[in-house]
């Protein structure tokens, strides 16, 4: 279907304004990413495969729940800024809940698991819709490349405020490995969070109206989605991306407790790695303005696989650990500003080449697609950790040590390739998004 009406490119500020969300919902997510799963081996004593399989439930949940959201927000052709203003608040009680309700009950299993599938189901309600806004502020593929790199810069802000913000509230509140101190970091993320969420739901404009988006049934959506042979490739090389950084950076405080000797440095690099992420979102961002999203992700690739490969090469002191993650980090950043600014440019693929434009529910299913791959991230890692004797609060031995190691550098190193192989595929060079647009009538 054509809409030949070209919609006017809003103004920069705004699209800074929107990326600004990225900052609320990355303090709730990097917390998950960063702590989560150390808070239910090292503080709540869990068993790794026990809090493996807690985090990999609530993952494949959250999966399911962005592909719910999808289809309620286009299907009930909902206003985005309503599904987000609605779940706010929720989604910051559920935060907190998250790291509380675990600690004051007598079955911390069980809490656990019941808060963490609350605290996903409200992310998906807020964050689905959110990242879904990004086809209708604009259809410029410069402007959401530009969005992308706004929204990575207030990301990475915000895992610098976490991975430093949580152990120094923990340290004040408790020993810093009790319950308690966790729960105020959560309290004061969520405090913060709220009213950034809310106010990107109230300024926001949707240029695209809701009607340009066609009611069909659920299977036809997703018979375009899997004939999208962009969203297809994108989607496989973000997923194998994901696993990546996730095995990389919930082995971080693990790596720097038990094979480094130094438990104290892992906070302080998680926040470096936030830090770098400011510093090179910026130059990825011009480089995919320039040469386009794709060919960023091939150079982010090689740059992550020649870290690993040194890495595995050289000593494992603090110095190198550092200068390997910190590396690894810039790889990284390469993946998530393409990958988020070519999955808006599917949505115009598959109208393009199938006839029908499927929106929401393109960000619920990539969402699903993530989401799994996270689970499959924090499954390999319990069941690794339970395979080498990893036991929480104690001095590990050599097996364990050696486990730790390998993994947190053979795990993304092979994932890497497979993302590189997977965007090989895909069809979305550069000024490819621009001819679409003009051939739907929208340039």
């Amino acid at each position: 279907m054509n809409h030949n009406t070209a919609p006017p490119r809003p103004a920069r500020w705004r699209l800074v304004l929107f990326g600004s969300g990225d900052f609320a919902c990355n303090l709730y997510w990097q917390s998950v990413t960063l702590y989560l799963l150390f808070f239910y081996t090292d503080v709540l004593g869990l068993a790794p495969g026990v809090a493996g399989l807690i985090y990999m439930i609530g993952a494949i949940w959250d999966g399911l729940a962005d592909l719910a959201v999808g289809i309620v927000a286009q299907r009930g052709r909902y206003r985005y800024r309503t599904l987000i203003a609605g779940g706010t608040i929720p989604l910051g009680v559920a935060f907190v809940l998250l790291y509380g309700a675990p600690a004051i009950v007598d079955e911390p299993v069980a809490a656990a698991l019941v808060a963490h599938i609350a605290f996903r189901s409200l992310y998906a309600l807020v964050n689905v819709p959110y990242a879904a806004w990004s086809t209708r502020i604009t259809q410029d593929s410069g402007d959401r490349t530009f969005i992308a790199g706004a929204r990575m810069l207030f990301g990475a802000a915000a895992a610098t405020i976490v991975a430093l913000g949580t152990p120094w509230i923990a340290a004040r509140i408790g020993d810093g490995v009790s319950p308690g101190g966790y729960l105020v970091a959560a309290a004061v993320f969520a405090a913060v969070a709220t009213p950034v969420l809310l106010m990107v739901a109230a300024s926001t404009p949707e240029v695209l109206p809701v009607a340009a988006v066609e009611r069909v049934s659920v299977a036809a959506c997703l018979r375009v989605l899997g004939s999208n042979r962009a969203f297809v490739t994108l989607n496989a090389a973000m997923a194998a991306g994901g696993i990546a950084a996730a095995l990389l950076n919930q082995s971080v405080l693990y790596y720097f407790a038990h094979v480094v000797g130094d438990p104290g440095a892992g906070p302080g690099t998680l926040a470096m790695m936030g830090l770098v992420g400011v510093v090179v979102v910026p130059l990825w961002t011009w480089w995919a303005t320039r040469r386009g999203a794709r060919s960023a992700w091939f150079v982010a690739g090689l740059v992550g696989l020649a870290c690993a490969a040194g890495f595995a090469m050289s000593a494992a002191g603090e110095g190198t650990t550092r200068l390997f993650l910190l590396g690894m980090q810039i790889a990284f950043a390469g993946f998530s500003l393409a990958g988020w600014a070519m999955l808006p440019d599917t949505v115009e693929y598959g109208e393009a080449t199938q006839g029908l434009r499927v929106e929401a529910i393109a960000f619920g299913v990539s969402a699903l697609v993530q989401k799994g791959a996270l689970a499959m991230a924090a499954a390999v890692i319990g069941g690794v950790y339970d395979a080498i004797g990893y036991a929480g609060g104690t001095v590990q031995g050599p097996a364990a040590v050696a486990g730790i190691g390998w993994l947190m550098i053979v795990g993304p190193a092979v994932a890497i390739a497979v993302s590189m192989v997977a965007m090989v595929a895909n069809p979305l060079r550069r000024e490819t998004h621009d001819a679409i647009v003009a051939g739907l009538g929208r340039g």
